[in-house]
């Protein structure tokens, strides 16, 4: 069909009144959340950490300077429309030689963003070969490396460093860096913004404390929704109840309007002060992860009416 024109027979396009719904973070924990939000009615953007330093991400950015594009290629295969081998390869890991390690994925998006001129025009290449239901986008286009400062005041820099690091009092991006214009478009016109689940510093803040980000969370007049972890991560979060979580989140400038937790898995909800609390059972059987089944359940009674 040309683009100049449509024949009579074609029908306008209904408009899309699903809910639209912006999730913020990285890693295995922004997949869940958006493997929960395909069972659901809503429209869900990714807005995805690029500050990733380890596995096959870790090299490509050592022998180039890149985004991270790990994080990126989960979300997109979550979003994934295509059952077929093209989304089970992107998730294949070489076993031998030079690319050991390497996933086909990242390498497909790494090749991409300098054959298409940036990581945004790479991501939106391979959305259309994946039929990607919604939108991921990165939360930064620039090259970035994530900073904590601990409670003694000393720095440790990487996202692999500040994984196994505690005491951690809060995280930043070097160098300087701003969110795409279609992040933050996403943001004005989202009806309902989303935090985790996910490792807290290394995935969901290193996400969100993009300079421009915070600031237009803090604007939108949508709710923020915060899923809380199952259990604090070695290292990272040593110890953290909810409260502990929600008090790192507003040290980052972020107030969440209501939290999501799992009252079997984690503590520390009784003394919340301001945002609802939701408690609800969220955990897989061997409760390391989410339950896609029962996340989704719990954000359709959040999202919907």
């Amino acid at each position: 069909m040309s683009r100049l024109g449509s024949s009579p027979e074609e029908q306008p396009h209904e408009p899309d009144e699903r809910p639209s719904v912006v999730a913020m973070g990285g890693g295995h924990g922004l997949a869940a959340t958006l493997r929960a939000l395909r069972r659901i009615r809503v429209r869900p953007t990714a807005v995805v950490s690029v500050a990733d330093d380890g596995g096959s991400t870790g090299r490509l950015r050592a022998d180039s300077e890149r985004a991270a594009p790990g994080d990126i290629r989960k979300c997109l295969v979550s979003l994934s429309s295509e059952a077929g081998p093209l989304t089970r390869v992107m998730e294949h890991r070489f076993g031998a030689g030079e690319l050991e390690g390497h996933s086909f994925g990242n390498l497909l998006l790494a090749a991409l963003e300098e054959s298409e001129g940036g990581l945004i025009p790479a991501v939106e290449v391979v959305s259309d070969l994946l039929g990607v239901e919604g939108a991921v986008l990165p939360a930064t286009g620039d090259v970035v490396e994530l900073v904590a400062t601990l409670d003694s005041g000393e720095e440790v820099v990487g996202q692999a460093a500040v994984a196994a690091t505690a005491g951690i009092r809060e995280v930043s991006l070097r160098p300087e860096c701003s969110p795409p214009e279609q992040v933050l478009g996403a943001i004005a016109a989202a009806d309902t913004l989303l935090l985790g689940p996910g490792s807290l510093y290394t995935s969901v803040l290193a996400a969100a404390v993009v300079p421009g980000l915070t600031e237009a969370i803090g604007l939108s007049s949508a709710p923020l929704v915060f899923v809380c972890n199952l259990r604090p991560q070695a290292h990272e979060t040593d110890g953290y109840d909810v409260e502990a979580h929600l008090s790192a989140l507003r040290r980052h400038g972020l107030d969440p309007d209501v939290v999501l937790y799992d009252p079997a898995t984690m503590s520390g909800a009784d003394a919340l002060g301001g945002p609802e609390v939701v408690a609800a059972p969220l955990a897989a059987p061997t409760g390391l992860a989410h339950d896609t089944t029962l996340l989704a359940a719990a954000l359709e009674g959040l999202l919907l009416p």
